[in-house]
């Protein structure tokens, strides 16, 4: 029967202070960016995803106008279109992460 090892005492959890994990910094950034910044670096790295995401939204505002006026076959037509534009978001926002993973390997 072997014999256990030394017991190690753990830290206690402190909730004021993040986890530090050894090989992984909190941020990658030195400066800390904000919400512009942040969505002006994304868009220049995937621009096709705010082109989407503002077809869905064009699509879903003009579907729904066409609903209220009345026109059933327009309204119905844009929600086809409104579906086909966040497919083609989905597929921006998977290609990008692709793209992204690629640069990334050595």
């Amino acid at each position: 029967m072997a014999t256990p090892g030394p017991v190690i005492q753990e830290v206690p959890f402190e909730p004021s202070k993040p986890p530090v994990i050894e090989g992984l910094s909190p941020t990658v950034y030195r400066n800390p960016e904000s919400f512009k910044e942040k969505f002006v670096r994304k868009t220049r790295e995937n621009p096709v995803v705010p082109i989407g995401c503002l077809a869905t939204a064009a699509a879903l505002t003009y579907g729904l106008y066409s609903f209220h006026r009345g026109n059933s076959q327009r309204s119905q037509l844009m929600m086809r279109t409104r579906i086909a534009a966040q497919g083609f978001t989905v597929a921006a926002i998977l290609l990008g992460l692709a793209v992204t993973a690629m640069k990334s390997r050595p």
